[in-house]
């Protein structure tokens, strides 16, 4: 069973996207390559072919490997709902809401979960590129630790160690993790990769020699900074795209607890879109279109709002003629009230919404993941085309539902105001497809004066970039020989 950890120095080191582009270039050469994340903690999460839910980053390098992602490749999935609680997924189903203690204390069954994960995908792969999650060596999570050395040390395969240079400090990154990992995790490190380097590589050299000769670690690869890289993010709001005069402007509150902001990453890209988010005290500036994004939390995240000022700036924003979207939390903030009486998201209880749109939701157990496709109804032009995905567990009812935004293949989604200018969907992906995003578009008021990117199109682009730097400034040959397999991806 073929598999290598990719384990960073630090969060944001760069893991995904190696990862990603690993399993590209390898899935370009032929092997049959699957990407597996034991323990990921994040917000923005996919459903899977088999009706789960994994980390959006994992199911990006899902895609990667030509592969539609499934619940084994991310077996646990903590989605924080405050910030000592998550809820925990396992497998792609909802366990439960634990705290933090509690979660640390259960990992010991968690990782059973993690163990009969990969041991079910390596019995459909040749090679399996996991995926640490943070630093290996955070001393206070060391015990019973599923998410890096834990897993790798369970399943004796070896350890590729990313620093990011362009943070600064990378030789005492790596070299400081070495030091305080155990004689045996230290052994099964076997290189080492240096991300994100800007400059002449020859300056660099010197550090190179000292620290293999320091560490007895190669450095398989330095792998160079690329400028405009987007791809669906695990944690990160990222930097606001660019945009040129005239282009629509869009906000954005950063919620606590968004969730799924990568469905703003077609509009960052548009060059007629200027899209940004609003951070806690910031003010709330005039725009053209105000998105209320996806929320693990949306009673906790509509308290937010209302003490951020967000409704009276909604409020005058709708005056002047405003275009108002709600995605999925977002939508269920437009309504009258939100219930849930069960604590399924925090504290039980209701809070008022902000009665934008005639409805309620209730949140109720039993979490709705499907895949979607369908079209978006366009007031007075052709429907337009739309494929995404549905995670949630409110569900909304009101006359306001009696106009819907979207009909997936008969099945009627989200609402519309009578005068146009509210509208609401639990459709995440709307911006994915150019002829959706053209549509949506048009319905706030704004005509593209260019082709609207395909966002697909778009992250297959980028994975392809990823894997031809991976292979012009990676070792190929440690690679393959560290995995026994050929460029054929046949077995030696």
């Amino acid at each position: 069973m073929n598999t290598l950890m990719v384990q960073g120095t630090t969060s944001d080191a760069g893991k995904s996207t190696v990862v990603a582009g690993l399993c590209r270039w390898l899935a370009r050469q032929g092997v049959s390559v699957a990407p597996f994340k034991p323990q990921n903690m994040a917000l923005n999460s996919a459903v899977t072919v088999d009706g789960g839910e994994i980390g959006r980053s994992t199911a990006l390098q899902a895609l990667a490997c030509g592969l539609a992602p499934h619940s084994d490749m991310n077996p646990v999935l903590l989605k924080p709902q405050s910030d000592r609680g998550a809820q925990v997924i396992l497998r792609g189903r909802v366990h439960g809401n634990m705290d933090a203690l509690d979660y640390h204390a259960y990992k010991s069954e968690a990782r059973a979960h993690v163990l009969a994960a990969w041991q079910d995908l390596s019995r459909r792969h040749d090679v399996i590129i996991a995926e640490g999650a943070g630093s290996p060596a955070e001393i206070n999570l060391r015990a019973n630790d599923i998410a890096n050395m834990g897993f790798a040390e369970a399943i004796d395969c070896p350890v590729l160690l990313v620093g990011d240079i362009d943070r600064g400090g990378v030789f005492a990154q790596l070299v400081g993790t070495l030091a305080l990992l155990g004689e045996s995790e230290r052994a099964r490190t076997r290189g080492l990769l240096i991300n994100r380097f800007r400059g002449d590589r020859a300056l660099l050299a010197p550090g190179l020699d000292w620290l293999t000769a320091h560490t007895g670690k190669p450095v398989v690869g330095v792998l160079p900074y690329l400028p405009g890289l987007l791809l669906d993010a695990e944690d990160s709001l990222g930097l606001n795209g660019g945009h040129e005069a005239g282009a629509l402007k869009v906000i954005v509150p950063a919620l606590p607890r968004i969730s799924n902001h990568n469905d703003f990453d077609p509009l960052r890209l548009h060059p007629d879109v200027e899209l940004q988010f609003i951070g806690p005290g910031q003010a709330i500036p005039a725009a053209d279109v105000i998105i209320l994004p996806g929320s693990k939390s949306t009673r906790h995240d509509l308290a937010w709002l209302n003490r951020q000022g967000w409704p009276a700036a909604i409020r005058r924003h709708l005056r002047y003629g405003g275009k108002l979207l709600g995605i999925c939390g977002g939508f269920q903030m437009l309504g009258d009230t939100v219930h849930d009486p069960d604590g399924l998201e925090g504290e039980a209880g209701s809070t008022p919404g902000l009665g934008l749109l005639r409805m309620e939701t209730t949140m109720v157990t039993g979490k709705q993941l499907r895949n979607v496709s369908g079209q978006l109804i366009v007031q007075g032009g052709t429907p337009a085309s739309l494929d995404g995905y549905e995670i949630h567990n409110g569900v909304s009812r009101g006359p306001a539902l009696v106009r819907p935004l979207i009909d997936l293949q008969g099945r009627p989604d989200g609402a519309v105001s009578d005068d146009g200018q509210v509208m609401g969907t639990y459709i995440h992906g709307l911006f994915d497809r150019a002829e959706a995003c053209e549509a949506l578009l048009g319905l706030f008021g704004h005509a593209s004066r260019r082709p609207v990117a395909d966002y697909h199109q778009h992250r297959l682009a980028q994975l392809d970039r990823l894997a031809d730097t991976l292979e012009a400034h990676l070792d190929g040959a440690w690679l393959h020989e560290l995995l026994q397999t050929d460029t054929r991806g046949d077995d030696r």
